[in-house]
């Protein structure tokens, strides 16, 4: 799903939407937030329903690496592996995400990554990295947030209320794995 997409979606629940408009929108408040809106609640989303990603570099025995610089947007690391060029495994520390390898090799990370940021720039045509289900839930906050300070029709409440309801609802599973043990084994 697009920026666009998700521009439309969240306009015309708000009833502020304008398809003849370059924005989307007439009014200048909410085409000044949001992107900004957006981004902070795909963010949170985020966080709950993590993107996994898996990244690899080349490191040297040694040498000091801070795993932030190496891996983009990274939110968590959930595994590192560091092998050799014949496929050895290579001890290493790790404190907070500071890397020292006790051998070259090729570092593998598994990790948790936050999305690319929405910037007032950000063009239109922006894909999400965040799963279908988070993007049903995302217009709600981000109406939200847009109209939390509508104090007279109380509209950013009912929206929270919605997005809060819709969060308790997720599933935050991201697979179910089936193991298979082969032949040969006991158990």
């Amino acid at each position: 799903m697009t920026l666009e997409e998700i521009k439309k979606r969240i306009l015309s629940l708000i009833e502020e939407i304008n398809p003849e408009s370059e924005y989307l929108t007439d009014d200048d408040d909410i085409q000044a937030k949001i992107n900004y809106c957006i981004d902070m609640i795909q963010n949170e989303l985020a966080r709950i329903k993590k993107i996994p990603k898996i990244a690899t570099f080349e490191v040297e025995s040694g040498t000091t690496y801070d795993v932030k610089d190496e891996v983009e947007y990274l939110y968590k690391i959930r595994n590192i592996e560091i092998k050799d060029a014949e496929g050895n495994s290579i001890g290493f520390d790790l404190f907070g995400t500071t890397l020292i390898p006790e051998g070259d090799g090729v570092a593998t990370v598994k990790y948790y990554k936050y999305p690319v940021p929405i910037t007032e720039d950000t063009p239109d045509t922006y894909e999400f990295e965040i799963s279908q289900d988070i993007l049903e839930i995302l217009p709600y906050g981000a109406a939200a947030d847009i109209l939390k300070n509508d104090v007279a029709a109380q509209f950013g409440r009912v929206y929270e209320t919605a997005y809060q309801s819709a969060l308790q609802k997720l599933d935050i599973n991201t697979n179910e794995m089936t193991y298979y043990i082969g032949d040969g084994v006991d158990v």
